[in-house]
């Protein structure tokens, strides 16, 4: 049996108070909201109370025992309590929810507690997290996820949890308005120093082109890089326009700057694929390799396919203004981009398409790796080619680039302000990166030692026909 009482202490607290005289053979329902307070029964709105679901298991020790099950309802903005030192997160609607079933201490739950916390439609980029109040984390407790899942929802969230406690839902955005200045003013910054760069790696790889315009592998090689240069000198300056006009640019405009940003940022991509593309035909397909006009029909993939998958997402209006709220619905930033009601669009030609190439590249490397090792074992590579030196020739720019741009899948929780900005860092300083690691590889070179590669693809032939 159940008797239910209902009370009032404080003002932002409620608590209700069910008696359990003898074990429960079912699980028990209540809702709970932050005006309402809790209540066994629906009483509040339909639609806008949450509700707590406590499964049996919890009862099944009691055999006949009287326990009181109490469930609070706190405010923490009124009451002042649960501050966790340095908090940026906020407290969905400052409510926190206790739940506590007689005297004893439950956790370990195979069955666990649910609570479904009701909220609107939550900004773009705000992250939610079920956490409970870890009385044991630090001098004056703090909130903690452990043993807590979070399933979001258009219009709640459940939190399965096993053990009793004082939940809440944490909503952490994306960026706050000072991080966002911060990121805006260093990817500025390197964006422009990146452009300085990238045109001087573009008339080094012309020059060093001309040097050893004999050398087809090291001309093959140095063309891939120039254009991949060029691509991310198109993406730095697709960058800088779109921070300096956004905000202020007709829509029409907004819309051709995000296809113009996107289109730039997916030509990266594809050339840091063609350049995995030549380490494997370098370092496995060694033999009988001839492919007419090979760098042209390369310039043709690597400018053309972002064409087409720029052109669709623009058929079907993706591109507009994309801006970037806090908790509290305060715009951080805006930017020229896909827009939020196609971020579809974003998860598969950007994150899905640069996944697949990362991992693509990360087989190159391995096999790269290997056939450095091979090569170095075997006694082809002596004098002057260090072991570091293959290895930096064949993973170059797969370390530089699709390390880099990897970041992106890190800057989700707990690290995402410090991952936002060694990605930020990382990505727009690449024009120097480049730079260096291609004047460190050809310059200075004699004939005898001019392009580390071929020299190991010639040893490499070498044995192959040997064998």
């Amino acid at each position: 049996l159940l008797q239910l009482g209902q009370h009032s202490c404080l003002a932002g607290l409620k608590t209700l108070l069910l008696t359990v005289s003898r074990a429960v053979t079912d699980d028990i329902l209540i809702t709970f909201s932050p005006t309402e307070g809790p209540s066994k029964l629906n009483t509040t709105e339909k639609g806008k109370a949450g509700k707590i679901h406590l499964p049996r298991e919890i009862f099944r020790s009691l055999r006949n025992k009287t326990v009181h099950v109490v469930v609070t309802v706190l405010n923490i903005q009124q009451l002042g309590m649960f501050k966790e030192i340095n908090q940026t997160a906020q407290v969905l609607n400052n409510t926190v929810v206790g739940i506590t079933v007689g005297d004893s201490s439950i956790s370990g739950l195979q069955e666990p507690v649910q609570l479904m916390f009701t909220h609107r439609e939550l900004p773009q980029g705000v992250t939610r997290q079920c956490v409970f109040w870890d009385a044991s984390k630090g001098q004056a407790g703090g909130w903690s996820s452990s043993g807590c899942a979070t399933q979001p929802g258009d219009k709640g969230t459940v939190c399965s949890c096993d053990h009793l406690t004082f939940f809440t839902l944490l909503l952490s955005p994306a960026l706050d308005v000072s991080t966002a200045k911060a990121l805006t003013v260093v990817a500025t910054a390197g964006c422009g120093v990146a452009m300085a760069f990238s045109i001087f790696t573009m008339a080094f790889c012309i020059f060093i082109r001309y040097r050893f315009r004999f050398e087809e592998t090291v001309r093959i090689n140095l063309g891939l890089h120039l254009n991949l240069m060029g691509s991310l000198f198109l993406l730095n300056l697709a960058f800088l326009l779109n921070s300096g006009l956004s905000g202020r640019a007709h829509p029409s405009t907004c819309r051709v700057l995000g296809g113009l940003t996107h289109y730039c940022l997916l030509c990266c991509f594809t050339w840091t694929a063609l350049e995995g593309c030549q380490l494997y035909l370098l370092f496995v397909k060694v033999l009988g390799i001839y492919i007419h006009r090979y760098l042209a029909k390369l310039c043709l993939v690597g400018w053309g396919f972002p064409v087409l998958v720029v052109g669709v997402a623009g058929i079907i209006g993706s591109y507009g203004e994309y801006s970037i709220h806090s908790t509290d619905h305060q715009v951080i930033a805006r930017m020229c981009w896909i827009t939020s009601k196609h971020l579809l669009v974003h998860y598969i030609t950007n994150c899905g398409y640069f996944g697949l190439i990362f991992l693509f590249n990360m087989a190159i490397f391995g096999v790269v790796t290997q056939k450095s090792c091979s090569l170095q074992g075997t006694g082809a590579v002596q004098g002057y080619q260090k072991p570091w030196k293959v290895a930096l020739v064949a993973a170059g720019l797969f370390c530089l680039l699709g390390a880099t741009w990897a970041l992106v899948f890190l800057t989700y929780g707990v690290s995402s302000t410090a991952m936002l900005y060694l990605f930020t860092i990382l990505n727009s300083s690449q024009g120097i990166f480049i730079f260096i690691w291609l004047v460190v590889l050809y310059y200075p070179k004699t004939k005898e030692t001019t392009g580390s590669l071929s020299f190991i693809i010639r040893h490499d032939k070498t044995a192959t026909a040997s064998q």
